[in-house]
């Protein structure tokens, strides 16, 4: 396999409140290939989109990368860690749009409401390019033309709050590539539409793809999307990865307690009418109040004595695949 366009190695992102620290992002590491999907599988509040904002240094206070290295690989060959980089210089702005998109969980809230659609679209373009406002406005028509909205000519001149849903995110994809990146990152990008809706965004995103060899982000709570889509995976726990791996792996030769729970809670066509679904015994632990040792082990059904006091490492338990338990470690006795 190639050398991949995006490295994360060990990243530990915080959040400083006056109660304490949240450590938010708790050392993740994973690779992005061109024309691979990595998905980011976990329960809300396990670090999934944080990871994604501390990619693109967005970041928001009181919250900072405290270490780690998260390296972009140019179109040159050359190799950048973007954790050096000041959030707010002109190296950095280049690379939010023109190196790595950003699809957002809820486009309502990231479209602004008093500017037309393409007012938005030509700002992105023209931001990262020298081309005229006119110039710009006809490349915007081709990128609404691209993601299949319907009419572009027309709809350019619309805002927000007119378009539905599933149009909305596509506009939030048009922007993403507007200037032609080579990383798209998808945070929840099917988040709160209907199950069509849902299936023609992915399609898109699949499609796009495969056109432009895109290096792709998936983040989701959601298993189905994650067998769909994704060519690898990675399942995060508290702000941990606690088991990653190609897709088939995961799927059908699951290790770690939680990607097992999570596989088990998926509703099956195949189980018996009113039988209840599976369940994950607990809740995510307060931030403030984490437990020692494994992060998942007050829930988990295989705990054992190690687990309360001992952090798990990661170990190899197969090609490219990874899992953090100690099921899988030899404890002397």
């Amino acid at each position: 396999m190639a050398d991949p366009i995006l490295s994360v190695r060990n990243l530990h992102t915080h959040f400083f409140a006056d109660e304490g620290v949240v450590r938010a992002v708790d050392g993740t590491s994973f690779d992005l290939h061109s024309g691979r999907t990595l998905g980011i599988v976990g329960e809300s509040g396990c670090g999934k989109s944080v990871t994604a904002k501390s990619i693109l240094r967005i970041v928001e206070r009181p919250g900072r990368i405290v270490s780690g290295e998260i390296l972009l690989r140019r179109k040159n060959g050359s190799v950048v860690d973007l954790v050096t980089l000041p959030t707010d210089g002109v190296e950095m702005r280049g690379i939010r749009g023109g190196n790595i998109g950003l699809v957002f969980q809820e486009p309502m809230s990231s479209l602004s409401a008093f500017h037309t659609i393409g007012n938005q679209l030509i700002e992105a373009i023209r931001l990262h390019s020298r081309l005229t406002k006119p110039a710009a406005r006809a490349r915007a028509v081709e990128l609404l033309a691209m993601v299949g909205i319907p009419r572009p000519s027309q709809r350019i001149d619309s805002y927000s709050f007119e378009l539905s849903g599933g149009l909305r995110q596509r506009v939030m994809i048009a922007m993403a590539l507007a200037a032609e990146p080579r990383v798209l990152i998808a945070d929840e990008p099917t988040t709160a539409l209907d199950v069509t809706t849902q299936a023609q965004i992915l399609e898109l995103i699949r499609r796009l793809q495969q056109e432009r060899d895109l290096a792709v982000m998936l983040i989701t709570h959601d298993m189905g999307v994650i067998a769909e889509m994704a060519d690898d995976v990675v399942v995060m726990y508290l702000g941990k990865e606690v088991e990653k791996g190609p897709v088939d792996a995961i799927f059908h030769a699951p290790r770690h307690p939680y990607t097992k729970s999570l596989l088990r809670s998926i509703p099956s066509v195949l189980a018996e009418p009113r039988s209840r679904l599976a369940t994950i015994t607990g809740s995510i632990p307060h931030p403030f109040a984490r437990p020692g040792g494994c992060p998942f082990h007050p829930r988990c059904p295989d705990r054992m004595s190690v687990c309360e006091t001992s952090v798990p490492q990661e170990i190899v338990i197969g090609e490219n695949h990874a899992t953090a338990c100690h099921l899988y470690t030899r404890v002397p006795a």
